[in-house]
């Protein structure tokens, strides 16, 4: 279920900033169309926190019925640093999830007893698998491959979203050594080649709204041991994933679908602002 490119949708607003259901199957289609395994929806790059609960809902739905439409898991993020509220989300999901997408506790730092503590009890609870969102820049908490091994050996934590900014010594030494049926997958774009070098089963990458095949190519390319166009996509895909997280995250983005005629606005809610033209300009025209 988690192998392959999934792409987190970006959530597309109209002129009149309201969600716009229709883009984003549209954009769901098109990135599957050009090679994604399926969708994330409510991530970060859908910009999550600047949606009420109505447009969450719509959201989710617009995701599933494309996801249903094609075949392919739809995984939901669920963002909460108490376990409480966290469980709550997760039984009051639609059906049509595949997988919830949990981060690690943030601001808390609850140490790594009190993850391993967290994510068990949700995986008691949780209606669907859970994939674990480890992004210690953003939450604050380290956590370690020996606490990533031991949740992986619950039947309800399907893999983890690794995105500690790099390669890091816990990322080599996870990947070593992956518990049977646990997903490693890649969360940093510029490193994605790198992690699939080392044995993870694809990513979870904002950047591959854009050039989806060339990413779903270099899963491929990795897992059928093609090195040498594994090395040259991946030099040539780190390089667009830089220019597009050259602003906050999705500015860029959406700045590039929409000058694509893929979305209707490029437009973001505060506290992110549009991306500047030049940041636009510099990564539409990257061409691999």
């Amino acid at each position: 279920m988690l192998t392959g490119i999934h792409v987190p949708l970006i959530t597309p607003f109209d002129a009149a900033g309201a969600v716009a259901v229709d883009a984003i199957e549209k954009l769901g289609r098109h990135v599957l169309d050009e090679g994604a395994s399926g969708l994330v929806a409510l991530g970060t790059t859908g910009e999550v926190a600047a949606l009420d609960q109505d447009e969450r809902a719509r959201v989710i739905e617009a995701c599933a019925r494309v996801c249903a439409e094609r075949e392919v898991p739809l995984t939901v993020g669920v963002t909460g640093n108490d376990t409480r509220g966290t469980a709550a989300a997760l039984r009051a999901l639609p059906s049509g999830v595949s997988a919830a997408l949990v981060t690690v506790p943030y601001f808390l730092r609850p140490g790594e007893r009190g993850v391993i503590a967290h994510f068990e009890a949700l995986a008691e609870e949780s209606p669907v698998p859970l994939v674990i969102y480890h992004i210690p820049y953003r939450t604050g908490q380290a956590v370690s491959a020996a606490t990533l091994r031991r949740l992986a050996a619950h039947p309800n934590i399907a893999g983890v979203k690794y995105a500690t900014g790099g390669v890091d010594q816990d990322a080599v030494d996870l990947l070593g050594d992956v518990p049977e049926g646990f997903a490693v997958l890649g969360g940093d774009d510029a490193v994605i080649s790198p992690m699939l070098a080392l044995g993870a089963v694809g990513g979870i990458l904002a950047s591959a709204h854009l050039e989806t095949r060339s990413f779903a190519d270099l899963v491929t390319a990795w897992h059928t041991r093609d090195v040498a166009r594994a090395r040259d996509l991946g030099r040539r895909l780190a390089r667009l994933s830089a220019a597009l997280f050259a602003e906050p995250n999705p500015t860029v983005i959406k700045g590039v679908l929409h000058a694509r005629g893929l979305i209707p606005t490029p437009d973001v809610r505060l506290p992110l602002v549009p991306a500047s033209q030049e940041a636009v300009t510099r990564a539409a025209s990257i061409r691999l």
